[in-house]
């Protein structure tokens, strides 16, 4: 596709602002939450994370579109964010590796696409006012029709997003990491040392490769999961841990879900957590999340490894954190530089770890890989 006919896209914020745009992909009336990525590359990783379900995407790198989508980059079996916001969208595409137009695959999954908008002024906005919802309409484009629209809305705290991402019926993976040599190809899955259950909050495939890629067998559980099940079967050692993983939303919202964890955590089963795993965990133990203001997106987030006092750089999505008296109970193993918020801990009185960023997105590039590593010694243990 050289060329793409654009509408006109009309935009409301919640603090007020009004603005016309051109839009790509789903044509719609949309309403979610306004974040920003800083991140240089990966948009169909970004907009497939159903961590994002809820949330308008701005991109701060300007030129989107230009390597197109493909099927293997696909973080999960569908596309969740509510929209993407660009500078520049490229309906011409240009990669080996491409098999279809970012417009294309936007519209299949009833996503908006928006640019020709200012998203340095939509970023240092969100940076000075914090994260905010909006909406934006092909149809609607009467200023205070859209705001009846978004005041009539749920916000992104009202709503369970877990619900609309998680896997109804238990799977197993099998399947490791991209191999650089065999272009690519998947590895073959390495001789599994362990065995556990993934509790999908939302989870993210190349989560799930470098799991398997770690030597441990994985089968996927939806987020309705019973611990007294887990429990049993790790008794009779059908498995050996339990993972919990990244997800969207608020993780207070999750009432269900932390009662049966803190189950998990009374029967002291070796437990591992990421991004949203990581929050729950913490809530969990009696310490509640707090919202930050314009959450942490992007691929750029240099972290501190604590024992190792290295550097990582981490990609990062995710807009609440864990408080700083929760190293009551918890040693801080990893420190966010940016904000010198927590990004990792490891509990005194339990078998359990956890992270805030993501080792598996690979932006350093293979730094943090080590983590799933610590999971399967923990395991062992």
């Amino acid at each position: 596709m050289n060329s793409l006919e654009l509408k006109k896209v009309y935009i409301y914020l919640e603090n007020g602002t009004y603005l016309e745009a051109s839009s790509f992909g789903a044509d719609d009336t949309s309403v979610g939450e306004i974040v920003f990525n800083t991140s240089l590359s990966g948009y169909q990783e970004i907009m497939s994370d159903p961590s994002y379900a809820g949330q308008f995407v701005t991109f701060t790198m300007p030129e989107i579109g230009n390597v197109g989508v493909n099927d293997q980059d696909m973080e999960s079996k569908s596309a969740h964010a509510k929209g993407m916001i660009v500078r520049n969208y490229q309906a011409r595409y240009s990669n080996f590796r491409a098999e279809d137009s970012l417009h294309n695959f936007l519209a299949k999954y009833n996503i908006m696409g928006i640019c020709n908008i200012d998203t340095r002024y939509l970023t240092k906005m969100i940076r000075s006012e914090g994260a905010m919802m909006m909406v934006a309409s092909t149809k609607v484009s009467d200023k205070e029709e859209l705001k009846a629209i978004l005041e009539a809305s749920p916000r992104i705290e009202d709503v369970n997003y877990i619900e609309q991402v998680s896997t109804k019926e238990a799977y197993s993976h099998t399947t490791g990491v991209y191999n650089d040599l065999s272009g690519f190809e998947y590895n073959e899955a390495p001789e599994q040392k362990a065995k556990i259950a993934v509790i999908d909050f939302g989870v993210k495939r190349n989560i799930l490769n470098e799991i398997v890629s770690a030597g441990i067998g994985v089968e996927v559980i939806p987020n309705d999961f019973k611990a007294e099940d887990l429990i049993a079967q790790y008794n009779n050692k059908s498995i050996d841990g339990v993972f919990l993983s990244n997800g969207p939303g608020d993780p207070l919202v999750l009432k269900k879900e932390q009662e049966q964890i803190k189950k998990l955590i009374a029967a002291k089963i070796p437990m591992f957590g990421i991004c949203l795993g990581h929050q729950l965990l913490s809530i969990s133990h009696g310490y509640d999340t707090f919202k930050l203001k314009f959450g942490h997106h992007g691929g750029n987030h240099p972290v501190k490894n604590e024992k190792t006092g290295l550097v990582e750089i981490t990609a990062q999505n995710h807009n609440y954190n864990v408080p700083d008296n929760i190293t009551d109970i918890a040693e801080v193993t990893h420190t966010n530089l940016f904000d010198q918020t927590i990004e990792g801990l490891r509990y005194k009185d339990a078998p359990i770890f956890s992270v805030q960023h993501h080792p598996e997105s690979s932006p350093g590039p293979k730094e943090s890989r080590y983590i799933f590593s610590e999971f399967l010694s923990l395991i062992k243990r």
